[in-house]
């Protein structure tokens, strides 16, 4: 059976105090719309529509980006969550198959979930996710027989004894599609909102003789976001679990609560990070690869073997060959550092490539911006670049040449070669004396006139 993922994603989201679209705001790099997305990709769906309103234009240039295989349908008016879904109807006239309806601010729902809600689908016509809470608070409680749903009942409109139901709605639902819209042309706005329900599909369903069920999942899947505090939870929840996946799939965190990971972070095992780093988007590190505190990377790739930091960051396009050294203070941008190259302190290597076995001496800066363009140094094999070194792109210095401390290089130097561009050391004998002598002369002038 044909898989449609139907994403809800037409809030404003009063209350985030933006004019960003509240399911484009960030969860470790990535908006929330792209991990409601994600755990849906594990469906192989035929089709993706994502329902937008506020911002739809942010919204389809987002996913342009995300995927461009997506199609945007605009809800005009926001009418409620079964209106939004039969704003898909044009969309998915030729489809035959289920729908999934995900909501794009409930990002955490998994892809296990949605498969037991589809395998669900074997014996029921509707099925519904549900979840068991902690607090139930306000929530719609799932009125069950078994495991028949009977029906969704509001808090509001809950006697006391259904309010004690702790089996609530997430708002998660899956059905064929052509029921599923028979059974929306039913829906009507007769509530205290105006609004037309996607909830309201559970007795309409029964009332037609459909089977109706739930499925459960935990109740951390359905966290919703709201708010800036709830984003910021959101947050929290998902680097507990990246930590844990990752220490599970056997790599060391020495202080897990403090190593902020991304969306997308992928790191192999046998590595071990120290405190206080952080992974921006599109960063990929090898097996055994040590990691020392307060180091920041962003899409970089870092292989086998490597040692980076402290102090370090790593920028888009850094590229490291395995046994590779990255020390402290040191920055990377768009370079390729080879195997077994060492680049230990203190040093800016951008629009570059490194060979293999070089040393860089600390203080060396790849002049590569002459306030217009990017201009590329390229550093052969097992070449020695002296401390305080400045390369002023473009360059090349060749295999096995070396460049002596303090030099300022603005022509390529030859394999094996040495350079030395720096001016000629003269010593004046007896002058630092007297040049300390006429300076503490002249302070003594300007204090006694200051009196």
């Amino acid at each position: 059976m044909s898989t449609a993922l139907v994403i809800l994603a037409a809030g404003k989201g009063t209350r985030m105090n933006s004019d960003l679209p509240k399911v484009l705001h960030p969860i470790a790099h990535a908006p929330m719309l792209e991990h409601a997305l994600s755990a849906g990709r594990a469906l192989t769906p035929e089709r993706t529509i994502v329902v937008a309103g506020h911002g739809a234009d942010y919204v389809r240039a987002m996913m342009a980006e995300i995927d461009e295989d997506a199609e945007i349908v605009v809800q005009e008016e926001q009418l409620g969550t079964a209106h939004a879904v039969a704003e898909t109807r044009d969309a998915l006239s030729d489809f035959d198959g289920d729908i999934v309806v995900l909501y794009g601010d409930t990002p955490f729902v998994s892809a296990e979930t949605l498969q037991r809600m589809l395998a669900a689908r074997q014996s029921a016509d509707l099925v519904v996710l549900g979840f068991t809470a902690t607090d139930p608070a306000r929530y719609g409680r799932l009125l069950m027989d078994g495991n028949s749903l009977e029906r969704i009942v509001e808090y509001k409109d809950a006697t006391e004894a259904e309010r004690e139901i702790d089996f609530c709605n997430s708002g998660l639902m899956a059905g064929n599609a052509a029921q599923m819209f028979a059974l929306i042309d039913q829906v009507d706005s007769a509530n205290a909102s105006g609004e037309y329900y996607l909830t309201d599909l559970v007795e309409l369903a029964r009332a037609d003789g459909l089977q109706v069920t739930a499925v459960s999942c935990d109740e951390a899947e359905t966290l919703g976001i709201n708010s800036r505090a709830d984003l910021a939870e959101a947050d929290r929840v998902f680097q507990q679990r990246k930590r844990a996946d990752l220490m599970a799939d056997g790599v060391t965190l020495m202080d897990p609560e403090t190593v902020y990971l991304a969306f997308d972070t992928v790191i192999g095992r046998d590595t071990i990070i120290e405190p206080n780093v952080v992974f921006g988007p599109e960063v990929t590190v090898e097996s055994g690869v040590f990691i020392r505190s307060f180091s920041h990377f962003e899409g970089c790739h870092i292989s086998r073997g490597s040692k980076v930091g402290p102090y370090a960051r790593l920028r888009p396009g850094a590229e490291l060959a395995e046994n590779t050294h990255i020390g402290n203070f040191v920055e990377i941008k768009n370079a390729e550092i080879a195997e077994g190259a060492k680049v230990n302190h203190l040093s800016y290597i951008g629009d570059a490539s490194v060979g293999a076995e070089t040393n860089i001496g600390a203080g060396t800066i790849t002049c590569n911006y002459d306030g217009v363009m990017k201009h590329r140094t390229e550093i052969g094999a097992r070449a020695f670049i002296g401390s305080n070194t400045m390369l002023v792109a473009p360059v090349r210095i060749g295999d096995e040449a070396m460049t002596a401390t303090g030099a300022v290089v603005t022509k390529s130097v030859e394999d094996g070669a040495l350079a030395i561009a720096r001016a000629e050391q003269k010593n004046k004998p007896g002058r630092a004396r007297k040049l300390m002598d006429m300076l503490r002369a002249k302070k003594a002038r300007l204090s006694k006139g200051a009196e």
